[in-house]
């Protein structure tokens, strides 16, 4: 009971959102992983990883899809569950999947679920001009929201595949504003995916909330990478932005201790991960 208060002293506080917005004024970078089951997440804990997220990369990492569409609102719920379990210290995000959504409605019922019965502390949504209202509504409502931009693979059917986004100046220009927009609507984090470094650095610098990177170069306020691609366990060609950190380590804790200690020292990304 109260543990928040038994853990007031403690060394390894729970990472709040109060925690990352010190990180970006303090220029601290921000560790991230991804995550989906409890024995993972007691490593990524072990490591002091700072943000930990359920995506729905599970359905390709976990379930052996080509995308992430199929993946589905009891799936996320169930992992961000597990993942829960695991974790002490690392800031929960869980991915709102595809089409859980459409409506304002909608949107609150999932992401109240992914709360209350997946245990998140944030809820993420793959975001664009078209979501700012529906971040609005969620944040109105007390929950802490993350907005995704850039790269969106949710939307790799009608954009057309997983390429770099943002490369031409109309539409960096519009990724700029749509970031502006939804940090005006309440957003408390914006993860920027597969863009060019300079406009990933371009928009942290114009934003006030983190701004978390996983193939957005090395100016972000933190990385995110997908923990089965560091430990070498992701078979095949993998992206420009994944650094294989198993590489020498003598286990899978130091492969992630390395990995948090590249972020913070900011080794990586190096040139070779950016686009």
């Amino acid at each position: 009971m109260y543990t928040h208060l038994q853990l007031r002293d403690s060394d390894r506080q729970p990472v709040t959102l109060g925690t990352l917005a010190r990180m970006k004024a303090h220029g601290e970078k921000i560790a991230s992983l991804t995550c989906y089951d409890a024995s993972f997440a007691v490593l990524l804990d072990a490591a002091d990883v700072d943000v930990v997220l359920v995506g729905d990369s599970l359905g390709m990492v976990i379930q052996g899809r080509d995308t992430t569409v199929p993946v589905t609102m009891d799936q996320m719920v169930y992992h961000s569950a597990a993942v829960a379990r695991g974790l002490h210290r690392p800031f929960l995000i869980a991915d709102l999947p595809f089409m859980s959504y459409p409506t304002k409605e909608r949107a609150l019922e999932n992401a109240v679920r992914l709360m209350q019965e997946g245990g998140a502390k944030m809820v993420k949504l793959e975001s664009g001009g078209g979501q700012v209202e529906i971040v609005e509504f969620l944040t109105s409502h007390d929950i802490a929201v993350c907005a995704h931009l850039g790269l969106r693979p949710q939307s790799v059917h009608k954009t057309g595949g997983f390429r770099v986004q943002g490369r031409e100046d109309d539409a960096a220009a519009r990724m700029l504003e749509d970031a502006k927009r939804l940090e005006a609507a309440g957003a408390d984090v914006v993860l920027l995916e597969c863009i060019p470094s300079a406009l990933g650095k371009t928009i942290t610098d114009a934003l006030a909330v983190p701004v978390i990177g996983i193939g957005a170069g090395p100016d972000t306020d933190g990385q995110i990478l997908v923990l089965y691609d560091i430990l070498d366990i992701t078979t095949g060609r993998k992206p420009r932005f994944v650094h294989n950190f198993m590489a020498g380590a003598g286990d899978n804790l130091e492969a992630v201790k390395r990995y948090v200690a590249a972020v913070r020292t900011r080794t990586y990304p190096g040139p070779e991960h950016c686009f």
